[in-house]
């Protein structure tokens, strides 16, 4: 599918538009699923525990391991379509 770069890209720019921000946990879903699309599976070590943002962001990427990039993009795109029609 030759427009699903596109759509990604599109819902990176629609996602914010929202009126208001998603929870914690949506927040996250979004990040990894950006992340996952764009550089594949998580590397680096894992941040301490001083840096629970940092920490929560790693852990929700580590759980898209070995998902595709393509998979990624069309979940994130989801997400994405139905914050949106959550948010009319």
């Amino acid at each position: 599918m030759s427009d699903l770069p596109a759509g990604f890209e599109k819902a990176a720019v629609d996602v914010k538009g929202l009126s208001k921000q998603p929870d914690n946990d949506t927040l996250l879903a979004l990040y990894a699923f950006h992340k996952q699309a764009k550089n594949g599976d998580v590397t680096g070590k894992r941040p301490g525990f001083t840096n629970m943002v940092g920490r929560a962001k790693y852990d929700a990427w580590t759980k898209l391991k070995g998902t595709g990039r393509d998979a990624a993009m069309q979940s994130y795109i989801d997400l994405v379509e139905r914050l949106l029609k959550a948010d009319k």
